[in-house]
């Protein structure tokens, strides 16, 4: 193996061209209209476009992939994760061309890529899930039989999406007369998404953690898992701050989860990187819920804790080498490590995504800090695809100290030209919830419904009156590259000067 296609964009893609350079390969990248200056573009050796901006156009053109790949001279492609990350099809594409698909094979991915089919080996390997369907749910299923078993399942319950994740094609119900309606929701989210309009039922536990177990299998049999994830801090079933290890975990049940995780791989021959979720509830009793046959956004935690590269590792099984990690090793994390996940999105109305130009990017820096982002200053954030700019990665010693460092650093992060989750992310870290960990899977939301649409910024007469005059100095030099949105608000620049604080 000596040069790999990076079938993706931003941070994940330059995460993978970093790995590549380290190890003396050759990366070659791919980018769509928007993409063309893109910070991936820049760092790999070469970079073919593949077509138009919208992702449907270039980046989940399995034909346009293939295509560059074979242009490139490259003998293996690393899909990332989103896009074609775990689509079998691709996978098995890849592998037809004659090239090494850096991730599990086609059968897997799309086995486990099944939400049903994956409870089904869930159950095989003697792992508990939670209760639900066994079978998909297409739209020939009538009405009175989903009713017969969301009954029999019992209420509150979860309408979910058999294909994809990220919250996509699921609906909570807690009457009986919203099940239909909740039905037909999820089905047009999931076919829209996904291209796949079936669902299943599955009940839904009450103030839940979400816990997660990353584990690295090799062709030869051999499967090791790692600490586990905590992931419980979620807006609308997405995650958006993940740390290790968990508070909720005693050594005892992470020996347990992790000895979980690792029967189900075995039980469907799983190679590479993967992850093994499951719901925790308030008894301490862990269900499987689904597996990801891919690396996750929230990989550089688990490397903190264990200095483990995993793209590394995903690269060294796919050229057919043996996993000679310690079991024993990955299951004593050093230290504590948390990650935000800093989006270009507006926590003030809604988070309502926050495309434009970045005017201004200053990430912060010193001990313990890891920024995994594919921008910067001129460059833009476009509207076709997921608005994450970075992952910004905190460790320390100890989990009071990661909090601290974490805090540090977001008042370092500076980012000028469009809106930015880092106001939100300050605010969360000092929650006294947080900080004691008495948190599960809708804290979230609920806290955020209490606040009413509070700016999370809040004013005092001093940051007015300095607003107000930043935004006037920044209206007077926006033509000297001291960039302003249109209209500025002093809400706005309150904003930004408090990354200055």
């Amino acid at each position: 193996m000596k040069r790999i296609l990076i079938a993706n964009r931003g941070e994940i893609a330059v995460r993978v061209i970093r790995a590549c350079r380290e190890m003396g390969l050759s990366p070659v990248a791919v980018y769509s209209e928007c993409d063309r200056d893109a910070l991936h573009v820049r760092y790999a050796d070469q970079a073919l476009a593949i077509g138009p901006s919208p992702p449907r156009d270039s980046y989940l053109r399995i034909d346009r992939l293939i295509d560059a790949a074979k242009a490139s001279g490259a003998d293996a492609v690393h899909p990332g994760y989103g896009f074609l990350a775990e689509n079998e099809a691709f996978a098995a594409a890849v592998q037809d061309a004659g090239l090494t698909f850096i991730g599990p094979s086609p059968t897997v991915i799309e086995t486990m890529g099944s939400k049903t089919a994956a409870r089904l080996a869930a159950t095989r390997a003697g792992v508990p899930v939670v209760p639900g369907t066994a079978e998909p749910l297409d739209a020939s299923v009538p009405d009175e039989t989903i009713a017969a078993l969301a009954s029999s399942i019992g209420y509150p319950l979860l309408v979910k999406a058999v294909a994809g994740g990220g919250g996509k094609g699921m609906r909570t119900v807690t009457d009986p007369a919203e099940l239909s309606s909740a039905v037909r929701a999820a089905r047009s989210e999931a076919n829209a998404a996904f291209g796949d309009a079936s669902v299943y039922l599955e009940r839904r536990l009450t103030r839940p953690r979400h816990i997660e177990v990353q584990l690295l299998g090799d062709a030869y049999g051999t499967v090791v898992p790692f600490v586990e994830r905590e992931c419980s801090i979620q807006r609308r079933h997405q995650k958006v701050v993940e740390e290790t290890p968990s508070l909720a975990v005693t050594p005892a049940l992470r020996e347990a989860m992790a000895a979980a995780a690792a029967s189900v791989a075995r039980t469907v021959g799983y190679t590479n990187a993967g992850t093994i979720e499951f719901l925790l509830d308030e008894d301490g009793r862990f269900y499987f819920l689904e597996m990801n046959t891919r690396l996750q956004v929230e990989h550089p935690i688990t490397e903190m804790v264990t200095g483990v590269d995993l793209v590394r590792w995903q690269i060294r099984i796919a050229r057919g080498e043996r996993l000679d990690l310690d079991p024993l090793t990955l299951l004593r994390p050093k230290g504590h490590a948390i990650e935000c996940r800093i989006y270009a999105e507006d926590p003030d109305n809604n988070f309502l995504p926050s495309p434009g130009r970045i005017r201004h990017l200053r990430a912060p820096a010193g001990p313990g800090m890891r920024d995994d982002s594919g921008a910067a200053a001129g460059l833009d954030v476009p509207i076709f695809y997921d608005p994450m700019i970075s992952k910004l990665v905190a460790w320390a010693e100890d989990r009071p100290q990661a909090i601290a460092r974490m805090r540090r650093a977001l008042d370092e992060y500076l980012i000028t030209g469009i809106r930015t989750t880092i106001p939100f992310f300050r605010w969360l870290l000092t929650q006294p919830a947080f900080e004691s960990g008495a948190f599960h899977t809708t804290y979230l939301d609920d806290v955020l419904a209490a606040r009413n649409g509070r700016p999370f910024v809040e004013p005092t007469p001093e940051i007015e009156d300095v607003a107000a005059i930043a935004a006037a100095i920044m209206a007077a030099t926006a033509g000297d590259g001291v960039g302003t949105e249109t209209s500025p608000s002093p809400w706005r620049s309150q904003a930004r000067l408090e990354g200055l604080r």
